[in-house]
Parts: structure tokens; C-alpha cells; sequence
């Protein structure tokens, strides 16, 4: 709160618009180090300023004064003081500020795998959290991706430790594959309904290249770069094709591109 937002706070909201975050809600911690409320003020109307920078509203924008560490030491000794009162504060504003995520439920079943485990007597069981769809346990599923599709049935769906019948939309789970070795799944690949998806190693796209001040390029591009693509769970290196008549691509410009993942 002394020193105001710093330049990672900056940054932090730039990526935070850049990845497609709706809502923010601030807390500006230190407080209990300034004294003078004049100053309080002046940083709050500096943080409001620099998410309007970045179109959030940040008129409407909570923003919660408050000091961390004399909320844990307060919780320590058992208290429920005033620093306390301030986390309740931030939760309440989270809750109330921004909406509860509709769960894409209706549509066929996705989940990125992110980690792989043997467990002993059991089988393999992936983790990741479903993108979208339901899985339930009895399901048939495929293992699309990097290496052949393979189709094997849930056997059981976990859920912090705890076994369910079944997993949706934005639940992280794990989920037991029957008969797969974990030497056949790797981060990267997806879960997903039976003939719901094709891999694809060649795709074209519209894209905007962000400027340096954007946190983007610095420098122009030719043909034939190669960028890594992130996909989900998983990165992989892909050479671009311009148009026939573009040389290069400068920061800012807007390009159709031909995308082949190595």
C-alpha cells in the first residue's frame, strides 16, 4: 500500500486481459505500515486508473485495504480482530462480485490430461480438470492425441480422495482407466465421447500479434518461424506459413497464418 501498485501489478492485469479474465477484485494489503489516509486514497484512485488502463471498470471494482500478515497473526493468537474482519471482507466481495461460472455441462465430454499415475492393484488413473461435459463411471471414452487413439471405459471417477459416481464441467478429477498402461498416456493428451474430436497436426488461423507495450514481440517474424504452440496441457513447436505476397509480419499487425505442429 506504501509504494502503490508496483510493476508486476501492472503486469498481472495486463495478462489477466490478455487470457480473457472477466472480473478482478483487489486487495491492498500493507495497509496497517501507512498512517495517513490521504494516501490510502491516492493508491486506491492509482489502482482504479490502471485497470481502466486496461478496460476493467475499475470504478466498480472492489477494492479491500487490509494487512495479510496481521491476519494471520491475529488467527494465531485466536482472534477475530479487525485484520481478520478484512479477509471475511475480500471473500464476501469475491462472492458477491463475481458470478458463479456456468458449468458447460451440455456439451460432450473433455478433460486435458495433466498428470498420470499407476496405482498398485488398480490400474492407471489421469488427472486433470474437465473442460467440459460429463463422465460418469461405466463410460466409454477416447485417449485422443500425440500418439494413436485408443478407447478404454472409466472405472472410477475421484474427487479430493473422495470416490464419485461422476465428474463435470470445472471439476478436478481423476479418473481410472481400465486395462491402460501408463506408458500408453501422457500429459498432453485428452479424455474425451467416443468420435466427438480429431487430432490435427496442420490448421490455419486469424491472429493478432501483440505489441511490445502489450507484453508481446519486440521484433518482426518471417516465414517459416517457429514459435511453441501451448495446446491445453501441452506445448509443442509449430512452423508458420504466411500468405504468398507477405514477407514478414511486423508486432501489431493482424495476419492469416498456416500452422504445422512438428
Amino acid at each position: 500500500a506504501a509504494d502503490g501498485p508496483m510493476p508486476q501489478t501492472r503486469e498481472h492485469i495486463l495478462l489477466s486481459r490478455q487470457v480473457g479474465v472477466p472480473y478482478i477484485v483487489v486487495f491492498l494489503n500493507k495497509t496497517d505500515m501507512v498512517d495517513d489516509p490521504d494516501l490510502l486514497e491516492l493508491v486506491e484512485e492509482e489502482v482504479r486508473d490502471l485497470l481502466k488502463e486496461y478496460k476493467f471498470p475499475g470504478d466498480e471494482t472492489p477494492i479491500i485495504k487490509g494487512s495479510a500478515l496481521k491476519a494471520l497473526e491475529e488467527a494465531k493468537a485466536g482472534q477475530d480482530g479487525e485484520w481478520s474482519a478484512k479477509i471475511m471482507e475480500l471473500m464476501d466481495a469475491v462472492d458477491s462480485y463475481i458470478p458463479t461460472p456456468v458449468r458447460d455441462t451440455d456439451k460432450d465430454f473433455l478433460l486435458p490430461i495433466e498428470d498420470i499415475f499407476s496405482i498398485s492393484g488398480r490400474g492407471t488413473v489421469v488427472t486433470g480438470r474437465i473442460e467440459k461435459g460429463i463422465v460418469k463411471v461405466g463410460d466409454t471414452i477416447e485417449i485422443v492425441g500425440i500418439k494413436p487413439t485408443q478407447t478404454t471405459t472409466v472405472t472410477g471417477v475421484e474427487m479430493f480422495r473422495k470416490e464419485m459416481d461422476q465428474g463435470e464441467a470445472g471439476d478436478n478429477v481423476g479418473v481410472l482407466l481400465r486395462g491402460t498402461k501408463k506408458e500408453e498416456v501422457e500429459r498432453g493428451m485428452v479424455l474425451c465421447k467416443p468420435k466427438s474430436i480429431t487430432p490435427h497436426t496442420k490448421f490455419e488461423g486469424e491472429v493478432y500479434i501483440l505489441t511490445k507495450e502489450e507484453g508481446g514481440r519486440h521484433t518482426p517474424f518471417f516465414n517459416n518461424y517457429r514459435p511453441q504452440f501451448y495446446v491445453r496441457t501441452t506445448d509443442v513447436t509449430g512452423s508458420i506459413t504466411l500468405p504468398e505476397g507477405t514477407e514478414m509480419v511486423m508486432p501489431g499487425d493482424n495476419v492469416k497464418i498456416t500452422v504445422e505442429l512438428i
